[in-house]
């Protein structure tokens, strides 16, 4: 078998399994992973970013996590460099990267090269654009950009507010823009999942979370002296999890609009890699690995 210089990508909607199968494919095709993951990068977030155990990880070196305070802002530009970095040490090994994760806009960044403008920050637009609600913002961008609506997180005021910023100031929707492609076979894995299973999948993981202690985790981030805005900025779990224990909402009513909101992102993670037709849907692990071997062995 043949695997030189070529690199997996395992994709898909969040809980659908793609840290696992990631891990089976790696152990099967002498792999190492690479966490693209947007919240995985930061340390101390382990919990409600559901991110791999030493014990899951099952001896398969994984890079990219734990690679940022949570205290300052960590972007794709220094993802894509940390990436670059680490594929070029795994294929100097004689393994295979696997590229493992959600963010889209990650691993877009890494494979096609894309180029984020540098767009110096407009204090008074931010100003202005802060009291407004995220809804609002979400509608402004949708309208501006339609495309990048899709792919971010509709409560994330902080992405909301860069996005609409870099749109404004440019004329121009939020990149992806291709520039310097990875020079290597790339195949693009897709973990497909039935609607109502992933519901109950989601559903799951959540109580899962609960039970492991995400609850404690974000009252220890607070601590650490992160403010409940930026943590709010760290995502559904984060966000509604910190109303909770600021008495803004109740536990019933926290569980409800995180399994609601949450199956809404996995919505838009789908709608947006169903866009790319490189990507080749596996529902299971031995229809994966048919596709793994077929690419390494060409």
């Amino acid at each position: 078998m043949s695997a030189d210089k070529k690199i997996i990508v395992v994709l898909g909607p969040t809980a659908s399994g793609k840290s696992d199968l990631a891990v089976r494919l790696a152990k099967k095709f002498n792999g190492e992973i690479i966490s693209a993951d947007s919240r995985q990068v930061y340390k101390g977030m382990d919990i409600g970013t559901g991110k791999i155990t030493k014990k899951e990880m099952g001896g398969i070196t994984h890079h990219l996590l734990d690679v940022a305070s949570p205290k300052r802002k960590f972007t794709v530009v220094q993802y894509r460099k940390l990436a670059k970095s680490a594929i070029n040490k795994i294929l100097k090994k004689g393994k295979v990267p696997i590229i493992c994760g959600g963010t889209a806009f990650y691993i877009y960044a890494v494979v096609d090269g894309i180029v984020i403008p540098k767009v110096a920050p407009n204090w008074a637009l931010r100003k202005k654009l802060e009291r407004k609600t995220p809804e609002d913002l979400f509608n402004k961008l949708k309208k501006i950009d339609p495309q990048r609506a899709e792919t971010i997180e509709s409560k994330n005021k902080r992405r909301l507010i860069r996005a609409i910023e870099i749109v404004l100031e440019t004329k121009r929707p939020v990149p992806p823009i291709k520039k310097e492609p990875i020079p290597y076979p790339v195949l693009f894995l897709g973990i497909k999942k039935p609607a109502v299973k992933l519901k109950s999948l989601i559903h799951k993981r959540l109580l899962k979370r609960l039970g492991e202690g995400m609850m404690t985790e974000v009252k220890r981030l607070k601590k650490s002296a992160l403010s409940w805005e930026r943590l709010e900025q760290f995502g559904l779990e984060y966000r509604y999890l910190a109303r909770y224990i600021q008495g803004k909402i109740d536990y019933k009513e926290t569980i409800e609009r995180l399994q609601r909101e949450i199956e809404h992102f996995s919505k838009r993670q789908m709608n947006w890699f169903k866009r790319d037709e490189r990507i080749r849907w596996a529902s299971n692990y031995k229809e994966a690995e048919k596709l793994v071997k077929e690419f390494l062995d060409n």
